[in-house]
């Protein structure tokens, strides 16, 4: 079987690099794989990507040998075993609010006696080595997401859930959760309470001997993740990159003709 390579990436004392798909293409999904990513994660939460479309990225994935993870629709059996046997290497899953639920999510994780997932690697199998019943346990990764009050108050008890390999902060909704719409929603908060919280997530997670992961709006952010002693940063994902730079694009044009800043009889010959 292969071997997990986020796994690797921190037994060498690396933080792992993220990306995020919300697009339901295999095509997107080859060409943010092949981009340079440690691991890139399929959102079929709030993505637009149903099972179908989450399996034929899983697949225009493999070649890059970059890691795929899914982030869960919920703290569902059903969509957590169905990623995992379609040869994701990790699972994120949203609204772990307390203990019982980290238990819950460890439980749809793991094979027994460590938990209750059914057999059944379909795909697995194929793309992650056909011993892959034997080891997935150890290589597969759990992530929790802290995203609400609730969650921030039992926060001591679900970084100590036996099996859980690591949290995963979203901070728009940890915010809108911690001080209702005091703040703008997004990413790559500033806000005192707001950098406290992440400081205190990151240090419980170390004490109990787990990860921690971090959505980001922007690689100047996520290297100052890495640094405050995040595992797995989340930067990038394609709907967010493909609007920038379509926005850019344009209004490079438009700038350019408005200042005729321009090379005189340039061809422009495309290539195609």
């Amino acid at each position: 079987m292969n071997r997990n390579p986020i796994r690797r990436i921190w037994a060498e004392g690396g933080a792992a690099i993220n990306g995020w798909l919300s697009i339901a293409n295999p095509f997107s999904a080859e060409i943010m794989a092949a981009a340079g990513y440690d691991s890139v994660t399929i959102d079929t939460q709030h993505g637009a990507i149903g099972y179908e479309g989450m399996l034929g990225m899983l697949q225009a994935m493999r070649a890059s040998g970059v890691a795929p993870m899914v982030r869960s629709t919920w703290l569902d059996p059903a969509s957590i075993m169905k990623a995992l046997d379609a040869g994701a290497w990790g699972v994120i899953c949203p609204m772990v609010n307390s203990r019982a639920d980290a238990e819950r999510l460890v439980s749809y994780v793991r094979y027994p006696p460590r938990g209750c997932r059914s057999f059944g690697p379909t795909r697995a199998n194929f793309a992650l080595g056909s011993d892959y019943g034997a080891v997935a346990d150890d290589e597969v990764l759990c992530f929790a997401m802290i995203e609400t009050a609730e969650a921030m108050a039992n926060l001591d008890e679900i970084v100590r859930t036996p099996g859980l390999d690591g949290v995963y902060v979203g901070p728009a909704d940890l915010t809108l959760g911690l001080t209702g719409r005091r703040y703008r929603t997004g990413f790559d908060r500033e806000e005192p309470e707001m950098l406290d919280a992440i400081r205190r997530i990151i240090a419980a997670a170390r004490a109990a001997g787990i990860r921690m992961g971090l959505h980001n709006g922007s690689a100047a952010y996520a290297a100052r993740a890495i640094g405050w002693g995040c595992d797995l940063v989340t930067v990038s994902n394609d709907v967010r990159l493909l609007a920038q730079a379509a926005q850019d694009s344009v209004a490079e044009v438009r700038r350019l003709a408005r200042t005729g800043d321009v090379v005189a009889g340039a061809t422009g010959a495309s290539s195609y």
